[in-house]
Parts: C-alpha cells; structure tokens; sequence
C-alpha cells in the first residue's frame, strides 16, 4: 500500500511551497487508497515553537488535507537515532568523533535514482563527504533521522521539493547501511515568483496564514496551487479537490520550475467566491470583518443583502470589508479625489438638494422608485443621469465606483442616504 509522508519543520509559518508539497502528497495518497502520515521535524529546540506548529496544523486542516495516523515527533525519537548510529559504528560503517557520530562514506561509487518526476538522475560518492549522524550537541543531523523514521513509518513514497534532490544520494546510503529498501523518490521544481526569482514577499504572501489573513477561500488556494507543476489536461482551470483524487497522476508533473502568479490567484478567488451562495458567504465575511476590527451588529438579512450587491466584484473577503464599510459605520473612508470632483462645485450640491428632495417624497424607497426619481431630475434639468448619479454615489458611499448605485440606496435606507446627501450639498 501507498503511505506517503508530510514533515513539516516548526520553526515558522506554513510556507506556500511546503503546502503545495503537502496537497500533492494528499493526492497521491488519496488517489492510490493509501495513507499520508505527518512527521513533526522538530529537532532544532531552540527554534521549535507550539504556536507555529498550531498554526501549521490549522493550516493544513484548513486547507483541507488531513492525515491517516497520530503525527510522530522527532523531538521524541533522540534515542532512537542514537542507537542506530551506535549500530552503525559497531558494524564498522560509522566512526565517534567526539561526542559526534559520523557514517563513513565509500568514494568511487556512482548512485542513481530514477525519480518519478525528472527520471534518472546521478550522482557520484567523490563529491560528498563522510556524512554527520549526531552533532556533537546530541541532536540528529537531518538525512539520516530523516532515513530513520521514514523507514520506521514504512514510507513507500518520498514526494518533495527539488532543494531535497541533492539530499537523496546521502539518504540512500543510509538506506544501504541500515538494511533498508529505499522509498520511490520524486521532486517537484520550486514555485519561483513571476519574475523567475525565488519566491518572496515582494511577490506577494510566502505563508498560508497570510492567504487566509487576506480572505482567499481554501478551495481556490488547493486550486492554484495544484496547477503550478501539475496538470488535470486540457485548457481545464477549475478544478475541485475530488476530482484533482480521480485524475492525480504524477507522471504528469512538469519537471520545470512553476511560476507563483498573484494576480491569477486573486483572479481564481475572485470566481470560487462570485460561484457561493450568499449564505455561504455570510459566516466566512463576519469573521473577516471581526479579525479585521469591523465587528458589526448589521442583522443577517441587511449583510446578505450587502453580499449580493458585492461578491461579483471583490476578489477576496478582505475587499468586501474595504468595499463597503460606508454600510456599517459613520466613519467610512472618503476618496479626496472623488470628493473634489463631485462634490466641490455648487452645480453638484444644488442636484444634491434637488434630488435628495425628491427623494424625500417618493411612496416606495425601492431601487426603480429611486431610480426613476433620479432620471425624471436628469430629465428635466437636461441633464446627464451621471450629472446625478456620481455625486450622489460620492455623498452617501465615500466612493467613485461600487455596485449599483439604486441598489445600494434601497440597502442603505432612505434616512441614512438622505442624512447624508444633505450633509454633502451643506
């Protein structure tokens, strides 16, 4: 049976590129029936913190990945890497120097690996050294616990970046000396910015929380990221996680760096929240707008109202809370540009006057009432519907563009529009 493993290191955030690791070792194990396990690499102790390891684990949940068995933690198995070592010296094969162990390593031999994703690749023993077991502290150096506890979990599978690629002929010799069948081996390319350079803040968020901060949905990241070096065939873009299981072939992994595009994830984001339902979107804002300091009392009927006019233009919840904060409270952000173009000449506050009367005297505060009230003025004043509209979304939105300006009226309430188109034409 297929069991493939995840081993996150809890020194920092879950990096962008280890959750695309972790996703394509899900698929893998999903698609063949078989089990993901988690490996907790965290033997470096003074970098090893709780909170970034709760919040790897949320990510991963979030993200929806889970695993098949309880996680093991390297931080518990220092005995147990030392006792191999020990073995290893008794056998002849590892040499004490110190309070170190280090595996003697045989020049001359030519180790080759056919990887699953870039085929046979070579490397030779002259151009590595005798390699470090236990440091001199007591703490495991990281190719050979890593051999350890693979073969401890039975791993069949080894399915990570190309910065490992260089590690495997070491961990191979591991293998050999331990008695041990290597696992089948595959390394994906490193996601790169757009530009072709290592992925970095300056192309955007490097950690999942800082996705989820921002308000990207799960399913659209899990989508994106299962594009950048795999393919589910065809021109196909949209594709959710059961059917990524049914098609997951790793043959189809692309053996070239894959290119970490922002603007087409805000895109894809932007299509997974226009596709939900209102309803579904109503928790998933409320809680953007409480981690952002927005908490509202606005009732459900009022905000889903509000998602409606909204959730074809924003591209992730975080926008929403930006877009519409002249709903919920007084003190809503003013574009100075804006305001100076519409709301400055005495022209623009005389419509404002006329219009927020006729407003005033209209039976139904619905959104073709107001309209017809707003272009029966434009009519009779020979005016352009623009002339009204675009002071009027000024004065009572703080804002030049935004949903349907009648729609937004018809939500926002006649007293509040009228308050504020009044205080505009003062």
């Amino acid at each position: 049976m297929v069991r493939v493993r995840f081993a996150p290191s809890p020194t920092g955030y879950l990096h962008i590129g280890s959750a695309r690791t972790a996703l394509f070792n899900w698929l893998y194990a999903r698609h063949y029936k078989g089990s993901l396990l988690l490996r907790i690499e965290d033997t470096d102790k003074t970098r090893s913190e709780k909170k970034y390891l709760d919040e790897i684990i949320d990510d991963l949940k979030w993200l929806g990945i889970d695993w098949d068995e309880e996680p093991i933690h390297q931080s518990a198995r220092f005995d147990v890497y030392r006792r191999m070592a020990e073995d290893l010296v008794k056998k002849g094969k590892a040499y004490r120097e110190g309070e170190a162990y280090i595996f003697k390593l045989e020049k001359g031999r030519t180790i080759e690996v056919d990887d699953m994703i870039h085929g046979k690749v070579s490397f030779n023993t002259d151009d590595i050294k005798d390699q470090v077991m236990i440091k001199s502290d007591g703490s495991p150096a990281y190719n050979f616990c890593c051999v350890v506890d693979d073969a401890y979990l039975k791993v069949t599978h080894i399915i990570r970046g190309d910065d490992h690629l260089s590690n495997t002929p070491k961990q191979i010799l591991f293998y050999e000396a331990l008695g041990i069948t290597p696992p089948r081996f595959g390394h994906m390319p490193l996601i790169m910015g757009a530009d072709g350079a290592k992925l970095s803040k300056r192309h955007g968020g490097v950690s999942v929380e800082e996705y989820k901060k921002e308000g990207f949905l799960p399913e659209a990241l899990v989508n994106y990221l299962l594009l950048l070096g795999w393919s589910p065939g065809g021109d196909k873009e949209m594709i959710g996680v059961d059917e990524a299981v049914k098609l997951f072939d790793i043959n189809n992994m692309k053996g070239v760096q894959a290119k970490f595009d922002l603007v087409k994830l805000t895109w894809m984001n932007g299509e997974y929240i226009a596709a939900k339902k209102d309803e579904e979107l109503l928790p998933l804002i409320r809680k953007q707008m409480e981690d952002e300091g927005k908490k509202t009392d606005t009732p459900d009927e009022i905000l889903l109202k509000v998602i409606g006019l909204y959730k074809v233009r924003m591209k992730t919840l975080s926008e929403f809370v930006r877009m519409t904060d002249y709903f919920f409270t007084e003190d809503y952000s003013v574009e100075e540009k804006a305001a100076g173009k519409y709301l400055a000449g005495a022209e623009s506050k005389n419509i404002l006057r006329e219009f927020s009367g006729r407003l005033k005297e209209i039976k139904d505060f619905s959104h073709s009432s107001i309209e017809e009230a707003c272009r029966s003025l434009a009519e009779e004043k020979k005016l352009k519907a623009g002339q009204v509209i675009h002071p009027t979304r000024v004065a009572i939105s703080g804002k030049s563009t935004g949903a349907g300006l009648f729609e937004m009226m018809e939500v926002l309430g006649r007293s509040k529009v009228l308050e504020r188109m009044q205080k505009a034409a003062a």
